[in-house]
């Protein structure tokens, strides 16, 4: 904990606590410092990034729009919501990224946009995703939710695509509880993108005397963040180097610790590319199959530590079979649904806790041979 506190009683004795603020600058000037984008600008959550982001776009009916099938729901609903249909692909076996070789047999006419996520922080053929979107005259975006300060090739994750979400909710690297981001890769879409996020108003303009007053210009809606919010955020981002140092230590720890435990135990362990430098979010294991996963749980849980699954693949949800998802389409994402599961891991962990955490996982033993 840094200037969090002392930040957010700042924000309230400006009389600026609504967005748009002092604080809410501040934070987007981090951001793109961190990230090396062209803009960015503060949103409610991520979910509401990514909606942002679908409306830049202008996707509608008749529209596809390729997700990976191992992603959270928001990636896709917010493509739903617009008219247009995601089209569910499947992802790399070694990160659960989007397979490009995959999305290429996915494209059709209709397909407008790919929606990529990058799991865990770990960039993985974002390259190759980039210029086939290029060569197809595909926008690109990036749901870089747990992928903040991570690099691919040298290069910041979210700046590979046309614009890239960010999230602040509180199991991120960074957090203000809840929030998020849009960045930006082409100033020449800054207006539109901040007339939709100001309620379809020009009042960014406004404020910045560009205009002599503020009208309804566009069909928008309100994602803008409380000052309040990213006051605490401000804070978060000044430690942003510290956090990810202590995170690198206890994701660096468990990889080194786990490795003899895992290969008796037929586990997997996560795999990091080796043009990737990655954001140290999420340290994941894949169990032999969903018994095995079920067993992995109960024993952490009866050592006092919680270790638990991630997505569900959308093809095989509900609403994804409505919208066109088939089950057993994307074996990789449902085989990671039934076997990923993920270890504590956060920068406040104490060292007693990761050995802890370590001892718990060690002990226990697969049933089949693995």
């Amino acid at each position: 904990m840094g200037n969090e506190l002392s930040y957010i009683s700042e924000s309230i004795a400006n009389g600026h606590i609504s967005g748009n603020g002092p604080f809410t600058a501040k934070a987007e000037d981090n951001l793109v410092e961190i990230t090396w984008a062209n803009r960015a600008l503060l949103t409610t959550n991520c979910t509401h990034a990514l909606e942002l982001a679908a409306r830049i776009l202008d996707l509608g009916p008749g529209d596809e729009v390729i997700v990976p099938a191992y992603t959270f729901v928001s990636t896709a609903s917010a493509i739903a919501l617009t008219g247009a249909r995601p089209v569910f692909v499947d992802v790399m076996p070694e990160t659960l990224n989007l397979d490009p070789r995959r999305v290429e047999q996915e494209i059709t006419p209709q397909t407008t946009a790919v929606f990529t996520v990058h799991y865990a922080g770990i960039g993985d053929r974002v390259d190759d995703l980039m210029q086939l979107c290029a060569s197809r005259g595909i926008s690109l975006v990036e749901d870089n939710a747990h992928g903040l300060g991570a690099t691919f090739d040298d290069q910041k994750l979210g700046t590979f695509g046309l614009m890239s979400t960010l999230s602040f909710h509180e199991t991120k690297n960074v957090t203000c509880g809840e929030g998020g981001a849009l960045t930006l890769n082409s100033s020449e879409l800054l207006d539109y993108a901040e007339i939709l996020r100001e309620k379809g108003t020009n009042r960014a303009r406004f404020l910045r005397g560009q205009v002599d007053k503020y009208t309804w210009v566009g069909v928008g809606s309100n994602w803008v963040a409380s000052d309040i919010l990213a006051a605490y955020l401000v804070g978060q981002l000044e430690n942003f180097d510290a956090i990810q140092r202590r995170r690198h230590e206890i994701w660096d720890l468990y990889d080194r610790e786990l490795s003899e435990w895992a290969t008796t135990n037929g586990v997997r362990c996560p795999t990091v590319p080796r043009q990737a430098g990655h954001s140290a979010h999420m340290y994941y294991l894949h169990l032999q199959d969903a018994t095995e996963r079920a067993r992995f749980i109960e024993h952490m849980r009866h050592q006092g530590v919680m270790a638990v699954f991630h997505y569900q693949a959308l093809n095989t949800s509900p609403v994804g079979q409505r919208l066109g998802g088939v089950p057993g389409k994307c074996p990789i994402a449902e085989d990671a649904s039934n076997t990923l599961v993920r270890l504590p891991l956060f920068a406040d962990l104490r060292d007693s806790e990761v050995d802890q955490i370590l001892a718990s996982a060690t002990t226990f033993q697969a049933l089949k041979n693995g």
